[in-house]
């Protein structure tokens, strides 16, 4: 499959409720991370991306309206060593944890299934970069159709390409339940220095549904990192 308008993609999509973009900008310099996070719910739409160091997390707005913090607190991103840690849910801690003990990306999530919230069972995706070359890795897990307490545990790599990136999110768009995400991730093209990036990223996401958007840009040479950090909740 060739790869797609990252930004016509999702701005086609009402609610692909979160999502990792990962891949390289066009000059072929820098690595390129996104994370975004979306919202149907006042739980789930009382939130705002805060940057504590070089890790990312998530927090209440209001936090007199936070119910149920398990699902929507925690740190999306962490930097360890040269791999940069992008997921979903609190599997990010668990990959941090792993790496520390010599292990693998794959063999953390292997200890890991998809959400407790049935009947969505959202899948839990991750993505891990490589700062040094820009080569990333992304997984989804998910519930099996007709059998969901069954987990399908997905695995993808990819060697980095100038322009190019892939796009993997929770859900196939709205419903209720919601859909989960099929197939492999999707490839997208990638374009623009980081502040348009971000902007044409933010702008594409449904104006109802967006709750934050996380943009790096990792100078493959350098290490050196500029972040954008975009919140709906000001």
């Amino acid at each position: 499959m060739k790869p797609i308008d990252l930004f016509e993609d999702l701005q086609a999509n009402r609610y692909p409720g979160r999502g990792i973009v990962l891949g390289m900008d066009k000059a072929g310099a820098h690595g390129v991370i996104a994370y975004f996070i979306m919202g149907r719910s006042v739980n789930s739409r009382n939130r705002v991306f805060e940057a504590q160091g070089d890790a990312l997390r998530t927090k209440a707005f209001e936090p007199e309206k936070l119910t149920d913090p398990s699902l929507v607190i925690y740190f999306p991103v962490r930097v360890h060593g040269e791999q940069v840690i992008v997921t979903n849910g609190d599997q990010t801690d668990t990959i941090d944890q792993y790496l520390a003990q010599g292990k693998t990306f794959e063999d953390a999530l292997r200890t890991r299934t998809f959400e407790p919230d049935p009947p969505i069972y959202t899948p839990r995706i991750s993505g891990i970069m490589n700062a040094k070359d820009g080569g990333y890795k992304l997984s989804i897990l998910k519930s099996t159709p007709a059998h969901p307490e069954a987990a399908q545990r997905q695995f993808f790599e990819y060697e980095p390409v100038a322009g190019q990136g892939h796009l993997i999110h929770t859900y196939l768009g709205d419903g209720d339940p919601v859909p989960s995400f099929e197939g492999e991730p999707v490839p997208v093209t990638i374009d623009g220095a980081i502040d348009d990036f971000t902007a044409a990223l933010w702008a594409s996401l449904n104006e109802d549904n967006k709750v934050s958007l996380f943009v790096r840009y990792i100078d493959l040479a350098t290490g050196e990192a500029e972040t954008r950090i975009v919140n709906k909740n000001q």
